[in-house]
């Protein structure tokens, strides 16, 4: 009888969460939108359970006689023409997992929140406990804290134990969007230009454990921040560099450079009415930049941190194999 019922079990970070616990003979039921989808729940050790969160009946056919539900499912991205759908699924979507649980009589659920939800000021190195600045810098943000908060409300209502896991960037073996393509493109030599910007980061296998050890340890009502490194692009290129064994020359652009293009190409992409490459929202977002202190994990969780050189080696080796770099 399966004991976990998974959310997202076909993305990057839920995809990882299944394959360490189908590795550690967990008994993982997988909700999975499409057949593409189940395929790959059950390339990665998972019984696929057709449905989507909006399906109340298949969440509780498939937390039927589970222990544990993990909720990694969600909508990451920006220069969306139209963010309702990623509101949707970022705020309401965790809600009606919450219910489906309570119906289903478990106990607690682990909801992959993200570190965004903290909204500290710029410069702040944020903690679990940073006072929110009370502003947006872009909808996934918004959409994030928003479903946070409704979240653990729910959670209270219904007496679950919902325990929030709040990982920086996830990078690693199996990423290629976001923050990974400023990595591809330095590795592979076509990073001509960049804006530097503060980072936090986390690997892709420390997030997972960081999950693990939130259903074990995690206090209900609490969220733990995952952040391994923090550092800049200019700091991150250099490590990367030296990972390699070469130097790229990458020219980095003053902000306000990257600014006005953006807006510009946002413009352009709007009247095409389709979602832009780059906009103002992503932009604002870089030069606030994200320091987040990851290390109330470790004293809370026991989560350990890989260092970054290696984790950015088996990273490098993972974009050779996949003919992403040279």
């Amino acid at each position: 009888m399966p004991d976990v019922f998974l959310t997202g079990g076909s993305g990057f970070v839920g995809g990882a969460l299944l394959r360490d616990l189908a590795a550690g003979g967990r008994d993982v039921r997988a909700l999975a939108r499409s057949p593409a989808s189940e395929g790959r729940v059950r390339a990665l050790g998972g019984q696929p359970v057709p449905g989507d969160v909006w399906d109340a009946s298949a969440l509780r056919r498939g937390m039927a006689g589970c222990r544990v539900v993990f909720h990694a499912a969600g909508v990451n991205a920006m220069c969306l023409p139209d963010p309702s759908a990623m509101y949707r699924a970022n705020v309401d979507g965790p809600v009606e997992v919450v219910r489906a649980a309570a119906a289903c009589g478990i106990r607690r659920v682990v909801h992959t929140s993200s570190a965004v939800t903290v909204g500290e000021a710029a410069g702040v190195a944020a903690t679990e406990q940073t006072p929110h600045r009370g502003s947006y810098l872009s909808h996934y943000e918004r959409s994030k804290h928003l479903g946070e908060q409704a979240v653990l409300a729910e959670g209270n209502r219904l007496g679950v134990e919902v325990v929030c896991v709040n990982p920086a960037s996830v990078q690693g073996p199996g990423r290629t969007g976001g923050t990974a393509r400023i990595l591809i493109g330095y590795v592979s030599g076509r990073l001509r230009w960049a804006v530097d910007a503060t980072l936090s980061l986390v690997f892709v296998d420390d997030c997972t454990r960081g999950h693990l050890l939130a259903e074990l340890r995690g206090r209900p009502g609490e969220r733990y921040l995952l952040s391994g490194a923090t550092l800049t692009v200019r700091e991150a290129l250099s490590v990367l560099s030296s990972v390699v064994g070469h130097e790229r020359k990458v020219r980095f652009l003053p902000q306000w450079a990257a600014s006005t293009g953006a807006t510009v190409a946002g413009s352009v992409w709007r009247l095409a009415d389709r979602p832009a490459p780059v906009c103002r929202e992503m932009t604002r977002v870089m030069h606030h930049g994200a320091a987040y202190d990851g290390s109330r994990a470790t004293r809370d969780l026991g989560l350990a941190y890989t260092p970054l050189e290696d984790w950015l080696r088996a990273t490098v080796e993972w974009y050779r194999e996949q003919g992403l770099v040279g």
